[in-house]
């Protein structure tokens, strides 16, 4: 059959899906190989839409919000619409008609309408795990605890819905559709209401890269959805060859449709470097996403990406090439955090020395490859970064990804001694990245994260394999034999059980201290005014040993002098210098340097450390932060 190409008619002009109009619901259906489209209402009869030119399929029906349909094409189906607001009963049953006007919102005096990146904290959630319920009303609960504990951003995992009855989310098939298991989309809309109430923003993550084995109905629709080959994680979505505009359209108006009938704060874009666009249509798919995500908006978001290659043109503006993005995730800084805490090198963390070089370029230049030859891939890797401010790169010492990439999904701080997981975490938030907690990180959760996927058969049995392969990377893990038997299988509903979050375990003395010690943290950082600057130019480091180093916060206004930090890491044994021939760690004229904050406070759970500075040099007590203010001195001339 001849392929049937999108005319002028615009496809902007109506929306995907099924939406209230004002006698009844209006059907927007792409399918440009079929002859006849109907849908189908649960409560009886189907109903043909006219064809239009280049394949759309258009009308409205006498139905209401709260009916169920589905979509017959050319006698075959009847299948759920790929375009549905809420699926039910899963993927494969009903659609049903949703009214996005209908919800009564109140958070308009509460929304933040100027967001930018500089002085956020994220925190990263997944809705099935972060309670014991697993639903969206339930996560509603834990948001006055961490609008107090500093937290100004959530980010939510993947919430579209998807086949079985757990998962990470990154597999969704129907991607306006929120999980039914979480709650219906009022319930969505309800959690998004308090977060707001609270004073915390809100961003999804979003998957346009693939889409999940199960349930996808797309390819029914049209041929032209996906590209070929399709990526490593599934069908690949078609945003640059043959019929790819109307491809493009769709998932554009999913991201319109998350910040427009969602009052999403944002979105975090999965994997970009896997989104395949040569260009043909003139503009980046993932500059359209952003430009229509903005337009949609009533108020100032933040769009985030994930991006292995770190290609920073991602943060450029679109009139100078760029993406228009405000901010990416920084794996270079957490690899070697994860180095340096933990002692293993290998895999993906070979190219990471975790040593204090690398702690000081992260703080003054974000990445720290940014171009440079990755032995890992045996090819460059990065592109530079040193033109963009530090608070761009979002930093983390635990995402769902890293912690899950280990033999049992341990979490970095039960790899360590705590000593030198606070004074990580003590560089990591008073240094200049945009900060981003995993939840349960700020009580030091044990649970594990491992990977789950409720698929049974064939389809369970390759991801297992696939997590198997991928963990092979590992010298480590490689010499367990059969590690198929020792990995956590994904479709094993106790997989998903063990990385429930539990309330309880909040008030172990352990999690009380850990809570107190981020709560001062993030205080710090959001208060005093030399770390709340987050200026490239007023940061700089200096390497006094591998294992310690101090970051200088300075203003070159000697009237403000007094607000120069010295924030002095040491991560290995105790270090005393009686040679120190380093101008950073000299305080301003006429000016002392006094303790302000550290790490080993008791109430933190520490063993106490004792000032830095004494009358022969320099003691700096092992696995410790300090932070240094200036003050008068007390000597004369």
């Amino acid at each position: 059959m001849a392929i049937v190409r999108p005319s002028s008619h615009d496809q902007m002009l109506a929306r995907f899906g099924a939406l209230p109009a004002i006698d009844g619901i209006g059907f927007f259906v792409w399918a440009p190989e079929a002859r006849e489209l109907q849908i189908v209402l649960d409560t009886g009869g189907s109903h043909p839409l006219p064809r239009e030119e280049g394949g759309y399929f258009r009308g409205t029906l006498p139905a209401r919000a709260g009916d169920r349909y589905k979509i017959l094409i050319d006698g075959k189906g009847p299948f759920p619409d790929p375009a549905s607001r809420y699926q039910p009963e899963g993927p494969h049953s009903w659609s049903e008609i949703v009214d996005a006007n209908a919800f009564n919102w109140s958070d308009q005096e509460k929304i933040t309408k100027n967001l930018e990146l500089k002085g956020q904290i994220l925190y990263e959630l997944h809705i099935g795990t972060f309670t014991e319920e697993g639903t969206y009303r339930a996560a509603e609960r834990e948001f006055p605890r961490l609008q107090e504990l500093g937290i100004t951003v959530l980010e939510i995992m993947p919430i579209n819905e998807f086949g079985g009855s757990f998962g990470w989310g990154y597999d969704g098939v129907n991607l306006f559709a929120p999980y039914h298991l979480y709650g219906t989309p009022d319930d969505l809309r309800h959690m998004i209401d308090a977060a707001h109430r609270v004073g915390l923003s809100i961003v999804l993550d979003v998957v346009y890269n693939h889409l999940g084995p199960d349930g996808n109905y797309l390819a029914q629709f049209s041929p032209y959805y996906f590209s070929e080959p399709p990526s490593e994680w599934g069908d690949a979505p078609n945003f640059d060859g043959e019929n790819s505009k109307p491809v493009r359209e769709f998932f554009v108006q999913n991201a319109e449709y998350w910040i427009r009938d969602y009052h999403f704060d944002g979105l975090r874009f999965d994997a970009t470097q896997s989104l395949v666009d040569s260009g043909v249509h003139g503009e980046h798919i993932l500059t359209t996403l952003a430009r229509r995500a903005r337009a949609a908006a009533d108020r100032q978001i933040l769009l985030f990406s994930e991006c292995e290659r770190q290609q920073s043109q991602q943060l450029m503006p679109p009139a100078n090439d760029g993406c228009g993005l405000d901010g990416m995730w920084n794996d270079d800084f957490h690899h070697s955090a994860f180095v340096r805490l933990t002692g293993k090198r290998e895999g993906y963390y070979a190219d990471h020395l975790g040593n204090a070089q690398e702690f000081v370029s992260a703080a003054k230049w974000g990445f720290l490859f940014q171009g440079q030859y990755y032995s890992w891939q045996k090819a460059p890797r990065g592109t530079p970064f040193l033109h963009l401010e530090p608070s761009r790169a979002v930093t983390f010492l635990e995402n769902h990804d890293q912690i899950a990439n280990t033999l049992f999904g341990t979490r970095p701080r039960a790899q360590c001694s705590a000593r030198r997981y606070r004074a990580m975490s003590a560089y990591w938030l008073l240094s200049s990245g945009t900060p981003m907690f995993f939840m349960g990180q700020e009580y030091g959760s044990t649970r594990p994260f491992v990977y789950f996927f409720d698929q049974q058969g064939e389809i369970g049995e390759s991801l297992l394999r696939g997590r198997a392969k991928f963990l092979g990377q590992f010298e480590s893990i490689r010499s367990i034999r059969n590690l198929t038997s020792v990995l956590a299988h994904p479709a094993d509903p106790n997989s998903f059980k063990s990385c429930k979050l539990i309330a309880a375990d909040r008030s172990q003395q352990e999690a009380i201290q850990l809570q107190r010690f981020f709560h001062d943290l993030l205080r710090l950082r959001r208060e005093d005014p030399a770390i709340a600057a987050q200026r490239k130019e007023s940061v700089d480091g200096a390497v006094l040993s591998e294992d310690c180093f101090v970051l200088r916060f300075f203003f070159t206004d000697p009237a403000e002098c007094e607000l120069d930090r010295l924030l002095v890491i040491n991560f290995g044994p105790l270090l005393e210098l009686t040679h120190i021939p380093e101008p950073l760690l000299a305080p301003p004229l006429g000016k002392q340097w006094t303790l302000l904050w550290n790490s080993e406070h008791l109430e933190y759970g520490g063993t106490s450390a004792g000032f830095p500075v004494a009358s022969d040099g320099w003691h700096i007590a092992a696995e410790a932060a300090f932070l240094l203010a200036a003050v008068p001195s007390s000597r004369s001339l």
